[in-house]
């Protein structure tokens, strides 16, 4: 019998994905389409795209084979007509490929499907990115909408929404499993970083940052690394699609009066997993963890149906009574203002962020979202939704 962790290392090599729905609409022409590992890239190319050669290049054999001679993929493409598709995973492991993926879109108009879990050699200077004739897409976790009656607010917040997390028989041992091939295979093996034990330091410190103001010089203390190498680091967790920023909205403001940004990792059930998290959600997790999945669901509504034009978060510029609203939506000239609370029984203290935007020009709408099942609006004009029913029926809000 199969002890947990090995069996979460198997279903991390290979497994049968739960399938439902995806929002993201495939492209008619050459697109490039980056996501963490186990989000479902290769299951969604397979369903979307009727390929007629599939070249994986987690495969070391063929890894190899390319690596010596980039060439061989003419060879191997030559009997291929015009418009019919090649699918090539993970990218970016080499890069060079490019040069000939290029050649053959120009040439012979064949149509690439490009897959990759990292865009960090794929931004090295010199790399061919195909001049605009491939879109980027992205594939995310799971959102409300895709998950259906399947969403569990709870469960989501304990182990994430990853499809391979959700396939899994112990989400717990897969996850764990999850951020060990995170170090060995995109940071160890691509040689991204060279003092891996420091890397691994700085993960389990950014972690405890997850949806809080980026404070480098504290993480480079608990993280016993220089400051300097830490936003290396950061860049490092965007490149490889674990964590991204969100800046602060800045209008007008004095260099002096800037906010810091903020880090979310992309998924809750990974930032528990990297703290070494086990059990059921507790108290002070809550907030943090519900904040980043609402951040994580904008981005991939951000990606999947263009929603808006982009995020940040707002704070107010008086330094004795600042208060803060967690997204500041940009659509057009207008702005919706979110305010996210993990509880379901709200406070007036709860509502003062969205008050106080309320002076922002171009405020279209506040909305407060929380974890109770009310729906209603405020004399003073705030909607308060329900999280769950604010992003199955995202597109009546926004």
């Amino acid at each position: 019998m199969l002890s947990g962790s090995l069996l979460a290392c198997r279903q991390f090599a290979g497994y049968n994905a739960v399938m439902y729905s995806r929002l993201l609409v495939a492209p008619k022409s050459s697109f490039f389409l980056f996501g963490p590992r186990g989000t479902g890239k290769s299951t969604w190319v397979a369903e979307k795209v009727s390929a007629h050669k599939t070249i994986n290049l987690l495969r070391e054999d063929l890894y190899q084979e390319y690596l010596v001679d980039p060439r061989k993929l003419r060879d191997e493409l030559s009997t291929l007509r015009p418009g019919q598709w090649v699918v090539i995973d993970e990218v970016q492991r080499l890069p060079q490929l490019l040069n000939e993926v290029h050649l053959q879109i120009e040439e012979r108009r064949l149509r690439f499907a490009l897959t990759g879990s990292s865009a960090r050699k794929l931004r090295m200077r010199g790399v061919n990115l195909l001049a605009g004739r491939a879109v980027r897409r992205g594939l995310h976790p799971l959102t409300p909408q895709e998950l259906g009656k399947d969403f569990k607010l709870e469960t989501m917040l304990r182990f994430g929404s990853i499809p391979l997390v959700i396939a899994a028989e112990n989400p717990g041992d897969t996850l764990k499993a999850y951020t060990e091939t995170y170090l060995k295979e995109e940071i160890q093996a691509e040689a991204v970083v060279r003092n891996l034990p420091g890397f691994a330091r700085f993960l389990k410190v950014a972690a405890l940052f997850h949806g809080q103001e980026i404070d480098a010089t504290n993480i480079a203390r608990d993280a016993q690394v220089a400051r300097t190498t830490v936003q290396g680091y950061l860049e490092v967790l965007q490149d490889t699609l674990i964590g991204q920023e969100l800046p602060a909205f800045e209008a007008r403001l004095r260099v002096r009066e800037r906010q810091k940004s903020k880090l979310y990792f992309f998924d809750p059930g990974v930032v528990r997993a990297i703290k070494g998290y086990r059990g059921a959600v507790t108290h002070e997790e809550r907030g943090s963890l519900l904040e980043g999945l609402v951040h994580q669901w904008l981005r991939a509504h951000q990606d999947y149906q263009d929603l808006f034009d982009d995020l940040h978060y707002w704070a107010s510029a008086h330094t004795g009574s600042r208060v803060e609203v967690d997204f500041l939506i940009s659509q057009g000239r207008g702005f919706h203002a979110l305010e996210v609370k993990a509880t379901e029984r709200l406070r007036p203290e709860h509502f003062s962020g969205l008050r106080a935007i309320s002076e922002l020009k171009g405020i279209k709408q506040r909305v407060l979202l929380y974890t109770g099942t009310r729906k209603y609006r405020t004399s003073e004009g705030i909607d308060v939704v329900p999280v769950e029913q604010f992003f199955t029926k995202i597109k009546d809000y926004l």
